[in-house]
């Protein structure tokens, strides 16, 4: 079974700041902005909902409203989905074709290219591992993880003193073809999130 990422680039702190915010205008912008795809999601989780999860609509008001959340875990996945939607009405999609599919430890190896550059300040695996910022109730699916600001700046250093290092003592490069594309995907998710002041990643696993 193949896995996929949804990666946004964005203000990590002004997303996070909508998990509660209680802005019913911004609800209805996104139940407009989302009408289908909130139908879309409501049509194929019918079996869930007829077991007591919430709707989508449902979700997305919960997740503003920092709550009331279902007290059932197998329902969380829906305010996963929620946030992600917020984070995609917040940020800008970042290319991810070397990501979606993916299958197998196909992050873990990525994030091992990462390191053979330097780079530990930041983990594709997290987005797996992960989840949606307080209260939203833990997932698995979605995993949700963030690249704030903050990492992703120690990640570029690290990528450059690993670059400015002797030949000899420096990192080994991912040798994989496939790799080092994913790691160049990962440097140019960085260095657009750097360009904008307060901006980094939030990555969603499905």
């Amino acid at each position: 079974m193949s896995s996929s990422l949804s990666v946004y680039l964005l203000d990590v702190a002004a997303a996070r700041a909508l998990v509660g915010s209680r802005d019913d205008q911004l609800f209805e912008v996104l139940r407009a902005r989302f009408a289908d795809s909130l139908a879309r999601d409501d049509d194929y989780h019918g079996d869930e909902i007829e077991k007591g999860a919430p709707t989508a609509e449902a979700a997305l008001r919960a997740v503003i409203h920092g709550g009331p959340f279902s007290e059932d875990r197998n329902h969380a996945f829906q305010y996963g989905y929620a946030y992600e939607r917020l984070c995609s009405f917040s940020g800008a999609f970042l290319p991810n074709d070397c990501f979606t599919p993916h299958r197998g430890d196909w992050l873990s190896v990525v994030d091992q290219g990462l390191g053979a550059l330097g780079i530990t300040a930041v983990s594709v695996e997290s987005f797996s591992h992960g989840g949606p910022p307080d209260p939203v109730p833990y997932s698995f699916t979605p995993g949700c993880g963030e690249w704030p600001p903050d990492r992703v700046a120690q990640a570029l250093e690290q990528y450059g003193a690993a670059r400015g290092a002797d030949a000899g003592s420096g990192p080994a490069s991912p040798r994989e073809p496939e790799a080092v594309r994913a790691v160049e995907q990962c440097l140019d998710w960085m260095r657009r999130a750097k360009a904008l002041p307060g901006f980094g990643i939030v990555g969603f696993r499905y």
